[in-house]
């Protein structure tokens, strides 16, 4: 797969085309999304994915020309929705494109998570049933290229059978173990692993962008310095004052701390990524048993 490497280095860069040329028109907001959409299309669609910087905050995110010209050229348009990336909401109703179907990843969830969290990719039921309902939108697009979708579907599919083989692993060793992070970015992923997801004020402040209470911020130090929390989980493209200090007393006391990631890494597939992710978390979880 094609991948273009985004010349302003810790910025948040203009699409790029990240497949062959022809085909199917495909944009996606995020870039896990477009690789999905890639790994379903191959050769019969060019994708392009506006967020694909892990560098970067993509709260920070602002639109350009390029951007809103793709999006008004695409015959599908993917976007994650939950009020994670209104702007591209803004897009499409300031394009109009007759032609253009349109994904909300979001819909594809049975009912909307209680707790606000829109980091749904990090849910592999959700990420699978994005997936069958792409695959329908390229075979109602691209009915010529049927055949081919509903086969790259089933190998997509197979591809997630290691995940949720070695989530079943570590939920077998793990399940029960009390963990914090600075944000719900992982949420779902660390409840599928069974761990005890603690200080959930603090996060939901954090993704807010509002400031957590000083009670909140009190109770979140104090789990770090007993040690009640094994594991701390944060956000590596959104550090601020309080989260800084967070990491800092957690590793003053001995609690091993994990970053994750909004944003596909360079270089990697979104199977490889959640892998990455989870040996991260084993490493961290066996850590804190020593």
């Amino acid at each position: 797969m094609l991948r273009l490497v985004c010349s302003l280095l810790g910025l948040l860069c203009p699409v790029t085309v990240l497949a062959t040329a022809g085909g199917v028109r495909i944009v996606a907001a995020e870039n896990f999304y477009g690789d999905i959409a890639s790994q379903l299309a191959g050769p019969h669609a060019r994708v392009a994915s506006v967020l694909r910087n892990p560098d970067a905050d993509p709260h920070l995110f602002e639109t350009d020309v390029a951007t809103a010209r793709a999006v008004a050229e695409a015959d599908l348009v993917i976007y994650n929705g939950l009020n994670y990336d209104v702007w591209m909401v803004r897009l499409l109703a300031g394009t109009r494109a007759p032609h253009r179907r349109v994904l909300e990843a979001a819909s594809v969830l049975r009912q909307p998570p209680a707790d606000g969290n829109p980091h749904i990719w990090y849910d592999l039921d959700a990420v699978e049933a994005l997936a069958r309902a792409i695959a329908g939108e390229l075979q109602q697009i691209d009915p010529a290229q049927e055949a081919s979708y509903a086969a790259r579907l089933r190998r997509f599919s197979a591809s997630l059978r290691p995940l949720r083989a070695e989530i079943a692993r570590l939920r077998a060793r793990y399940a029960g173990t009390p963990v914090a992070a600075t944000e719900p970015v992982a949420n779902d992923l660390a409840a599928a692993l069974g761990l005890q997801m603690r200080e959930r004020r603090f996060q939901l402040a954090e993704m807010n962008a509002t400031e957590p209470s000083a009670s909140d911020t009190a109770a979140f130090e104090r789990a770090l310095k007993m040690r009640s929390v094994r594991v701390l989980i944060y956000n590596r493209q959104v550090t601020g004052g309080a989260v800084t200090r967070l990491l800092r007393i957690a590793r003053a006391a001995g609690v091993p701390v994990v970053g994750v990631t909004e944003t596909e890494p360079a270089g990697l597939d979104y199977q490889h990524w959640m892998l990455g992710q989870l040996r991260a978390l084993e490493g961290a979880l066996s850590g804190s048993r020593s």
